[in-house]
């Protein structure tokens, strides 16, 4: 993996962000530069790992799914082995350490109510280092925050770009070439037709149809994992939010759609907002506070929980963590 990008580089990635699957044509046409000049500088950033695109459930369209945020705190001379023992369960989305040390962030997608039961009252209390928890149902995940370009993008490329800005149509049925289709694209979002037909065994034609489908309805989100820190975000953080009830809807939304949040939803719990911020600096984070949340309607309580390290993101092990 690379330790910086410049910037074109950097733009790149951040259509990548947005559209995983544009086509090297639709990359340079949004950056007005060559489609050579996209693919020398793209490849070498897919075959290293520096960008890996993948795809994670949308679990609003996957009734069975139980999408929950942990927070974990736990012994800080253990965080390290407890925040890697999270991030190797398939059911982890996200898992990062928190900035006092002590505490770990997590969101699950959990596979129905015996999931969770099992996690919270066996798997959790059975380890010895973990000494109390929060647990906090998604009852919404906004779906603007899907598609996110940190901020890179101006306003018309980036429109141009976001799948998830459409309306989605209705959800189809899910069929069991769906879930060999979604298994693949986690391994390689970007992988072509023709490849996924053979490693699915079908035709091109059917693997496009089901693809085009599942996209339109949203029911799975595709997404580029990569290191912030080489696009210029040096802060990140997760904020907890109580809003009324009222206004929760359309806090929910605003956020989400601002271009420094990758994550936002709603959760059951004294906070009842729980949205994920990527900043440049510390001064930028302060200014999003100030000017972003500080000029919204009924905010009722803040708690900001600086990130400190990331051990798992889109459902991807951060290479520099295993």
């Amino acid at each position: 993996m690379r330790h910086e990008l410049d910037e074109t580089e950097r733009r790149i990635a951040a259509v990548l962000l947005a559209s995983p699957r544009a086509s090297w044509r639709t990359v340079a046409r949004v950056l007005g530069i060559s489609e050579r000049t996209v693919v020398r500088r793209a490849t070498p950033l897919l075959h290293d790992g520096t960008l890996r695109p993948t795809a994670v459930r949308n679990p609003a369209r996957f009734p069975q799914l139980i999408p929950m945020a942990l927070r974990i705190r736990c012994r800080p001379s253990r965080i390290k082995a407890i925040a890697a023992g999270l991030a190797r369960r398939a059911d982890t989305v996200w898992v990062d350490i928190l900035g006092g040390g002590d505490e770990i962030s997590s969101v699950l997608f959990l596979d129905g109510p015996q999931a969770r039961t099992s996690l919270l009252l066996r798997d959790l209390p059975a380890t010895a280092a973990v000494q109390s928890w929060d647990a906090y149902d998604l009852m919404r995940v906004f779906p603007a925050g899907f598609a996110w370009s940190a901020g890179l993008l101006p306003t018309d490329q980036f429109d141009a770009l976001a799948p998830f800005a459409r309306e989605p149509v209705d959800a189809p049925e899910v069929q069991p070439l769906d879930d060999a289709l979604i298994d693949r694209l986690t391994e390689n979002a970007r992988a072509g037709v023709s490849d996924l037909a053979t490693r699915l065994g079908s035709s091109a034609s059917t693997v496009r149809r089901r693809l085009d489908l599942l996209l339109s309805a949203h029911m799975v989100r595709l997404a580029c994992e990569v290191d912030l820190r080489l696009l210029g975000i040096g802060s990140e953080a997760l904020l907890w939010i109580a809003t009324g009830p009222g206004s929760l809807e359309a806090t929910g939304h605003e956020l989400s759609r601002h271009p420094q949040v990758r994550f936002a939803a709603a959760t059951t719990g004294a906070a009842n907002l729980l949205v994920a911020v990527a900043a440049n600096d510390l001064g930028g984070l302060y200014t999003f506070l100030t000017k972003t949340v500080g000029s919204l309607n009924d905010i009722r309580s803040l708690e900001v929980t600086p990130i400190l390290s990331s051990v798992k993101r889109t459902g991807l092990l951060r290479p520099s963590e295993t």
